[in-house]
């Protein structure tokens, strides 16, 4: 069963080692300095910058956009599954739940986006997909609003301290 490994930053050495990833997509604001894992080699290790914001950006904020989702639907595609795709951002409570989704929907495209969001739910009660993230996702995986739609009925998450990586499964069975 292949699976994603949903980290905040402060914890993904810990994720790589312990759970033997060695494929990482970084979703962090573009000046913020982190060491990767060398377990996880360069050209294995996607880095998008954008800021967790739900709208366009302003200022110096930069909002997912539709370049960044293409990015992660393309690096899931040349994620090898024999070891699970590491996914992080700041806190791992909002951009990178919503690439994880982007990313399990995008390899195997015939599963259910309510069955998929309860799933996400069921590994982290604390998860909050980011709302553009989705729906850009959605709409590139020509999901018909059903991702959005799965995404709103789970709910904002429960208060988070960043400190609670998960696991989300792939396929219909759940990962602890």
């Amino acid at each position: 069963m292949s699976f994603i490994v949903v980290s905040p930053l402060s914890r993904i050495a810990e994720m790589a080692v312990r759970h033997k990833a060695r494929d990482m997509i970084s979703l962090i604001a573009k000046d913020q300095a982190f060491h990767r894992p060398s377990v996880i080699a360069p050209d294995r290790h996607l880095k998008l910058s954008m800021n967790d914001i739900a709208f366009k950006g302003t200022g110096s904020l930069l909002a997912p956009d539709e370049t960044h989702v293409q990015a992660i639907i393309e690096f899931a595609a040349s994620w090898r599954k024999e070891t699970p795709l590491l996914i992080h951002c700041w806190m791992g409570v909002s951009r990178s739940p919503a690439a994880a989704l982007i990313a399990a929907l995008s390899i195997a495209p015939d599963q259910d986006e309510e069955g998929l969001a309860r799933r996400l739910r069921a590994a982290s009660p604390f998860a909050t997909p980011n709302a553009r993230l989705i729906e850009i996702g959605d709409t590139s995986l020509g999901r018909g609003g059903r991702l959005v739609a799965a995404v709103r009925a789970i709910g904002r998450g429960a208060d988070a301290d960043g400190n609670a990586p998960f696991l989300l499964a792939i396929g219909d069975a759940v990962c602890g």
